[in-house]
């Protein structure tokens, strides 16, 4: 049972339980040059990503946010870090979202007049808090209570971002959506759990400095995947130490392994073993890798699932629930079968070739 929370708009994309869970990536380009920001937002859109966040901290960055927000197939959601006036200026060249961290800025009358000009603009603020932002004195409170450390970093995220959503409620503000984000998946997780007991605000999921790209998506995968297999989490980033593009595809595969998202592939492969008589690994990367190309270029893969076999003890047996799929067999070639049932053997380089035109060009289940 997904968690019920308030639903709003973020430009286009919808946000809450009544919505599908978005996926966000963040531009790693100058924003002040909308050239590439808008390059690297087009690629990113292009493999699945639904929302763009910008980092705003210079007027050469709001001056070219309003080209940024008119021409982008995305919603942008500004990033502010640094000053406040910032967020104003943001919200006048028409961002869809604002992130604020409630350890930055302190200034309520400022707060209020940012309020005032998102609630005027129907622009979504999203308070996100990281641990590292925390005042050192709040986690200190927690553990003279009795708290572990992790739980008191937890607490003392919950109460920040609750702090900062009171005032902008206060200053008429609906359309909040909160992050919890620690680099420690059990404070994160606790962060989490803890305020979605207590709130409706749609949460957007994330673990701060995952990591590089092999450590980031395990780390990730773990405490979004706990979180979103609990019901919690509205829209999610895989924040890694690699290209947006990577982050995007992570988060992807994250919500189609946790049956969130639709319209995607899935790719079973076993694992190898001393019977394998054909690369096995080699195939498999080689069926992942077409399975991106279409993606990417937009060409319509209509199988449910695709099975990548090391032999036919795994062949057809085992993968018989698979769509489509592939084996190697004792000989050497390649065996294709459909739902079970063998469609033919191959030699290596001609069975790949016929499987790889099985895939795109439009046999599919039940033709």
């Amino acid at each position: 049972m997904r968690r019920i929370t308030r639903n709003f708009r973020l430009g286009g994309v919808g946000i809450g339980s009544d919505h599908p869970i978005s996926v966000q990536t963040m531009c790693n380009t100058r924003t002040a040059d909308a050239g590439a920001t808008l390059s690297q937002i087009a690629a990113v859109a292009a493999h699945g990503c639904d929302i763009i966040r910008v980092s705003v901290d210079t007027e050469a960055d709001v001056g070219a946010l309003r080209t940024i927000c008119g021409e982008s197939p995305l919603p942008v959601v500004a990033d502010i870090q640094f000053s406040g006036e910032t967020a104003l200026a943001a919200v006048a060249a028409g961002v869809a979202g604002v992130r604020l961290n409630p350890g930055i800025i302190h200034d309520r009358g400022l707060l209020k007049r940012i309020a005032e000009a998102a609630v005027a603009a129907g622009t979504v603020i999203r308070v996100g808090a990281n641990a590292g932002s925390l005042k050192p004195r709040s986690v200190e409170a927690g553990m003279a209570r009795g708290l572990s450390r992790n739980e008191a970093v937890a607490a003392a995220l919950v109460a920040a971002v609750e702090e900062q959503c009171a005032v902008l409620e206060k200053f008429g503000v609906t359309k909040i959506k909160a992050a919890l984000k620690s680099s420690e998946i059990p404070v994160t997780l606790e962060a989490y759990r803890r305020f979605a007991a207590r709130n409706d605000y749609p949460l957007h999921l994330g673990l701060t400095e995952a990591g590089t790209p092999d450590r980031g998506e395990i780390n990730s995968a773990v405490c979004i995947g706990t979180l979103l297999n609990a019901g919690i989490g509205d829209t999610i980033r895989v924040s890694l130490t690699a290209d947006p593009v990577r982050e995007v595809e992570a988060a992807v595969k994250i919500l189609e392994a946790c049956g969130l998202r639709g319209g995607g592939v899935k790719l079973v492969s076993c694992p190898t073993c001393g019977r394998t008589e054909v690369d096995l690994i080699g195939l498999a990367e080689k069926v992942d890798q077409l399975l991106r190309s279409a993606r990417r270029d937009g060409k319509p893969v209509r199988w449910r699932k695709i099975a990548v076999m090391g032999c036919p003890v795994n062949g057809p047996g085992e993968a018989r629930d698979a769509d489509l799929g592939i084996a190697g067999s004792r000989n050497g070639q390649l065996v294709i079968f459909r739902k079970g049932e063998v469609v033919g053997a191959y030699p290596e380089t001609e069975g790949f070739a016929v499987f790889a035109t099985m895939i795109t060009a439009g046999d599919s289940v039940g033709e």
